[in-house]
């Protein structure tokens, strides 16, 4: 009796064909885990972003149907729209003097703590805690009792027979009030600037010391040129939050943007054009041009870096 053998390479085509199969069945599975996400991104991100940048175009009242109206709603916000220019002068300020300030105290803050204070871990939580809750309405909430007109820095000012004003209803102080609101959030560049100092080799300071360098040069020829990748991430995202800042603004000034709309955030003006207003059409084309600000400074920063920003590899 006699038996064919099976052609050369069968077995091996069909450990091939199983292998496939296998890979299939791995990919099927993978996408059904994703599919949550998935249908969630679609849904919930990718769908509404392009839904706003179509009603960018149109005259949409939400009780109304869309009008197409072109660019129109752009024209607006640049030629008849005083509040518009008004939001972002505000938040400009906010932003560019507000934010160097938050990293210089945080940096400071993390240099000092880099050096072995005892309780390291209690001050980093303790100095991490404003960063999770200066969003927040409550301490929105207690902002205003400490800088209204009977608040505790009147209290304290009082003290010393100094009479202060409403810091908060005063537009000459009440963005500074949001200012220092944001300069006491620095507890979480402060952590990553600490984790950055942390990964700097010791040797190199030892070597520098050896050499003759004071602490001042070791800072400015070790310190800052290793943890300048540290600064520049710390840089892009602390301003890409603050173009977002919203509530302590809203819940000071009571939604209006006031005093003399020196708390006006063109957030806040993007959410009265949208929710007080009903011109979703106008908000959706403030919120795009906010999307491009933001796109803009951030691919400035990342051109500029090139000047400042130290890699090891190059």
């Amino acid at each position: 009796m006699t038996s064919t053998a099976p052609p050369r390479g069968a077995s091996r085509f069909s450990a091939a064909q199983r292998g496939s199969r296998r890979e299939r069945a791995q990919n099927r599975a993978a996408y059904i885990m994703l599919l949550p996400w998935l249908v969630g991104f679609v849904g919930i991100v990718a769908g509404p972003m392009i839904a706003s940048l179509a009603l960018s175009f149109t005259d949409y009242r939400l009780l109304d149907v869309p009008t197409w109206i072109g660019l129109g709603n752009y024209e607006q916000m640049f030629s008849s729209d005083p509040r518009f220019i008004d939001a972002l002068g505000v938040t400009a300020v906010y932003v560019f003097v507000g934010v160097p300030l938050q990293l210089l105290v945080a940096f400071g803050l993390a240099l000092l703590l880099d050096r072995g204070v005892r309780g390291l871990s209690l001050y980093r939580s303790a100095f991490y805690l404003p960063s999770i809750l200066g969003g927040s309405v409550a301490i929105a909430l207690l902002w205003r009792r400490i800088f209204g007109r009977d608040g505790l820095v009147n209290e304290a000012l009082a003290v010393f027979g100094l009479d202060g004003p409403s810091w908060v209803g005063d537009p000459d102080f009440a963005l500074s009030t949001l200012i220092v609101l944001l300069m006491w959030q620095f507890g979480s560049p402060m952590i990553i600037f600490l984790a950055g100092l942390r990964q700097i080799p010791s040797e190199l300071y030892d070597a520098a010391a050896v050499d003759g360098a004071g602490r001042w040069r070791r800072f400015l020829k070790i310190t800052l040129p290793l943890l300048s990748p540290i600064i520049f991430f710390n840089l892009v995202l602390q301003i890409v939050t603050a173009f977002q800042a919203f509530t302590p603004a809203y819940i000071l000034s009571g939604g209006s943007g006031g005093p003399a709309n020196s708390m006006l955030f063109y957030t806040l003006h993007l959410y009265n054009q949208g929710f007080r207003y009903l011109n979703m059409g106008y908000a959706s084309a403030m919120a795009w041009t906010l999307v491009l600000v933001i796109a803009l400074f951030t691919a400035a920063n990342f051109f500029v870096s090139r000047y400042w920003v130290f890699y090891g590899d190059r």
